[in-house]
Formats: C-alpha cells, sequence, structure tokens
C-alpha cells in the first residue's frame, strides 16, 4: 500500500485542520478574561482564597528576604566599587588643588619679592 504525495499532503492538511480546531476550543476555554466577565462573583472568590492561601504559607515573607538578601550582596560589592571611585575622584580633586595653591603661593611669593625690591629701591633713592 503505497502512498502517494497528494495521499501524504491531504493528511498533512487534515492534520493541520484537526489541531487549529483543537487549539480553537482550548483558546476559548482558557479565555480568562471571558471566564471573569461570565462568572465575576466566582472569579472574585477565587482569588480571594488564592490571596489567602499565599499570604499564610509565608511566600511573601520568604522572596522579601531572598530580595533583602540579594540586595546586600549587590550594595556591598557596588560600594566598595563606589568607595573607589570616590576615593579617586577626591584624590584627583586634592592634586589639582594643591598644585593650584602652589602656584597661587609662588606668584605671591615672586609679588612680595618683586614689591620688597621696589621698596628697598624707592627707600635706597630716598635716604642716598
Amino acid at each position: 500500500m503505497a502512498e502517494t504525495t497528494a495521499d501524504v499532503r491531504r493528511d498533512i492538511e487534515m492534520t493541520r485542520e484537526r489541531m487549529s480546531t483543537t487549539l480553537s476550543q482550548l483558546e476559548r476555554k482558557v479565555n480568562v478574561m471571558q471566564i471573569v466577565r461570565d462568572h465575576p462573583w466566582a472569579a472574585l472568590g477565587i482569588a480571594a482564597g488564592a490571596g489567602l492561601a499565599l499570604g499564610r504559607s509565608g511566600s511573601d515573607m520568604k522572596a522579601a528576604a531572598a530580595t533583602v538578601a540579594a540586595t546586600r550582596t549587590a550594595r556591598g560589592r557596588l560600594g566598595g566599587m563606589l568607595d573607589d571611585i570616590v576615593a579617586r575622584l577626591v584624590h584627583g580633586v586634592n592634586e589639582v588643588v594643591q598644585g593650584q595653591i602652589d602656584e597661587l603661593v609662588a606668584d605671591l611669593k615672586e609679588s612680595l619679592r618683586g614689591s620688597s625690591s621696589a621698596a628697598r629701591r624707592r627707600t635706597a633713592t630716598i635716604t642716598g
């Protein structure tokens, strides 16, 4: 019993149609919004029951504890990196400011030397 290419294609097409029909039926059955619209009080009761069960299970506390632990670990690593960045930044700013101060002091000394030389010359001129 040899099947022809046409027979195989027909079987494939029939399988596709059956699958499409089955998926459509499943979509209608699983359409949660339609179920809620059709049975709002039952949906509300189920939601309240599920919330109560989850609240009593302690899973919310476990999830919160896991989140806090993960945040501490990340914060520790991130904090160390940020501390290093801030330390390098402060060191760099300190070097720049110190350089500026050194230049200002040198200029001030030079200015004072120049003015005291001029004052000595004036004094020498006046007294001499």
